[in-house]
C-alpha cells in the first residue's frame, strides 16, 4: 500500500511539472506571434524645432537635427524616440573621460588576447617567479663562494704582513678582483630581487585585471 502511495504521488507531481511545461510553451510561443505580428514601429520622419520653434521635417537625420535635438516619427507622425540636441561644451569636457575608457577597453582586449584567463596568467607569474628564485640562489651561491675565497686571500696577506714581507703582485690581483666580484654579485642579486617583487606587482595587477573582466 505504502509504495503504491508513493507511485501516485510521483505520478502527479510528474504530471503538474508537464503542465506546467505546456503552460510556460504556450506564453511563449504566444509572445513570439505578437512580437511577429506587431513588430516596433520603425522611424519614417525626423523633426526638430529650430531657434523660431519652427519644426522642421525630413526623411534623414542631417547636422541640424544633431544640433536641436531631434525626434523619431513613425509613419503616423507619432513620436518613437526623442535624442537630445549636441552639447559641444560637455562634449569636449568629456573627450578624456571616452579616451581613457576606450584606452582601458583596449589595454583589457591585449591582456585578453595575451593570456586569455586569469588561470593563465597565475601560471605564467609562478614560473617566472620560480625562474628568479633559482637565479637569485644560483648568485648567492657564487657570492658565497667569493667570499671564502676571500677569507682565504686574507689570510695569505695576514702571513706576509706578519713576515714583513712584501705582498706577491698575484695575491694583490686575487684581492681586487675578488672585492669587485662581491660587489658584482651583491648588486646582481638586488637586482634579481627588484625584478622578482616588480614581476610579481606587475602580474597581480595583470590578474586582478583579467578576473574583473572575466
Amino acid at each position: 500500500m505504502q509504495s503504491q502511495f508513493k507511485y501516485k504521488l510521483a505520478f502527479i507531481a510528474q504530471k503538474k511539472m508537464t503542465i506546467r511545461f505546456i503552460f510556460l510553451s504556450f506564453i511563449i510561443f504566444h509572445a513570439a506571434s505578437a512580437f511577429a505580428e506587431n513588430p516596433p514601429p520603425k522611424a519614417t520622419w525626423y523633426r526638430y524645432y529650430d531657434s523660431k520653434g519652427v519644426a522642421n521635417i525630413s526623411t534623414n537625420v542631417t547636422p541640424n537635427h544633431i544640433r536641436h535635438g531631434y525626434e523619431a516619427l513613425d509613419q503616423n507622425m507619432r513620436v518613437i524616440k526623442r535624442n537630445r540636441a549636441f552639447n559641444s561644451e560637455l562634449d569636449i569636457k568629456q573627450a578624456p573621460l571616452r579616451a581613457a575608457h576606450a584606452q582601458k577597453q583596449a589595454a583589457d582586449l591585449k591582456l585578453k588576447k595575451a593570456y586569455g584567463s586569469s588561470q593563465v596568467a597565475i601560471t605564467k607569474r609562478n614560473d617566472l617567479l620560480v625562474s628568479i628564485k633559482k637565479q637569485i640562489a644560483f648568485q648567492q651561491d657564487q657570492l658565497k663562494q667569493l667570499q671564502t675565497d676571500r677569507i682565504y686571500f686574507k689570510r695569505q696577506q695576514i702571513e706576509h704582513l706578519r713576515k714583513a714581507e712584501a705582498l706577491p703582485s698575484s695575491l694583490k690581483n686575487n684581492l681586487e678582483n675578488n672585492q669587485k666580484n662581491i660587489e658584482a654579485k651583491k648588486e646582481m642579486i638586488q637586482s634579481l630581487q627588484i625584478h622578482y617583487r616588480n614581476t610579481q606587482a606587475e602580474y597581480d595587477n595583470i590578474i586582478a585585471r583579467l578576473k574583473a573582466i572575466e
